[in-house]
């Protein structure tokens, strides 16, 4: 099956026939410095660059820019159509080829569902060492990525490759929205419950698996949270009660909630002990198996949030471990909250509330409610 798809994935990218087949190759996370969203360029750092490119001129057709941190440009063609377009990549986070095609693919299309879109196409972004990795090794990443676009009922319609030193692979994706539906950071408003969509701890669990202290039962816990496809959005945009919405990855909870706060211009509280996490992302973070994508998360915005002073070191960590394929954090009215849980678990997430936005100083308050 595997070498079937790789023939007809790989006229897709000329010069991958080319490439050598290595008897022996090294893991795929040996590869990378960094592995899945733990690459992303800090936040602080990432603004900085961003900042000549803040007054570009932009057409009234452009509904979501950069200018609120949402996840996904939109562009308005009609009444009753925008589209959506997001493109993400990185290096791999597991040494399972195909596995890592999963979870980039599954992260990419994300983008989309947290504006509330529909994806329809997707074009694949490649960079490998062909002289390291061999043919059917890139093929089972190919075929890992199409096999999540197949879920997500979207063709890979072509994409572009490299010989790059680290082995990189992710996804350009296009989807459509209403423009009445499009769900950008800066409508969150006061009284709105937060919901999240999927449990925290896998920049921990990755950190783990790195250092070879991972379980396999931790290790599925891992593969099956990042290659379930957010297709929730696309039903949460269709529920006016749903104001806001973003996909929780690299900056963590924290950097991801406090990007909502300030589009809004509102107070995001979150009750800690209502969060979910992965089953034993407390005990490993307790072990000291945490990202350095972590820490720069939290010297990048940390001075920004009001801490309960019962939270620890691990808390922290957790607050702003990058989340590869994180859940949807969804803001959304008290009315709403039915069908929003609803929505979730029709595509198989087990959705949890955990907290509320608020007026008061903009930022995000972590709180630990009363236990008993």
């Amino acid at each position: 099956m595997r070498s079937h798809i790789l023939h007809h994935t790989m006229p897709a990218f000329p010069g991958l026939h080319a490439m050598k087949t290595t008897s022996q190759e090294p893991p795929l996370t040996s590869l990378s410095h960094g592995g899945g969203c733990g690459c992303k360029i800090a936040p602080g750092l990432l603004s900085e660059m961003l900042k000549s490119t803040m007054a570009m001129p932009v057409p009234d057709e452009l509904l979501v820019g950069i200018g609120t941190s949402d996840d996904a440009a939109v562009y308005q063609i009609n009444e009753h159509q925008a589209i959506v377009a997001t493109t993400d990549f990185f290096m791999p986070i597991v040494d399972d080829p195909y596995a890592f095609g999963r979870i980039a693919a599954t992260n990419a299309i994300s983008d989309i569902y947290a504006m509330g879109g529909t994806p329809i196409m997707a074009l694949a972004l490649v960079g490998m060492p062909i002289n390291v990795l061999s043919t059917t090794t890139i093929g089972s990443i190919l075929e890992g990525g199409q096999s999540i676009c197949r879920e997500a009922g979207i063709p890979v319609a072509g994409g572009h490759s490299i010989d790059s030193v680290e082995a990189i692979y992710g996804l350009v994706v296009l989807g459509l929205v209403n423009p009445k539906q499009v769900k950008r950071n800066a409508d969150a408003k006061a009284g709105d419950l937060l919901i999240l969509g999927k449990p925290l701890g896998v920049g921990i669990y990755a950190a783990a698996l790195k250092k070879g202290q991972l379980a396999d039962t931790d290790y599925a816990q891992m593969l099956q949270t990042t290659t379930s496809l957010n297709k929730a959005g696309s039903k949460l945009g269709a529920i006016d009660g749903v104001h806001a919405m973003t996909d929780v990855t690299g900056f963590g909870l924290a950097g991801h909630a406090l990007e909502m706060a300030r589009a809004a211009k509102l107070c995001l509280k979150l009750d800690w002990q209502k969060v979910p996490l992965l089953p034993m992302a407390k005990q490993h973070a307790g072990a000291g198996h945490v990202t350095g994508a972590s820490a720069r998360n939290w010297s990048a915005y940390g001075h920004e949030l009001s801490l309960d002073s019962r939270l620890t070191a691990v808390d922290r960590a957790l607050l702003t471990d990058p989340q590869t394929s994180g859940g949807l954090l969804v803001a959304c009215t008290p009315q709403a909250r039915a069908e929003v849980f609803e929505a979730f678990a029709s595509t198989g997430l087990d959705a949890r509330e955990i907290g509320s936005v608020t007026t008061g100083s903009v930022g995000v308050e972590v709180m630990m409610s009363e236990i008993g």
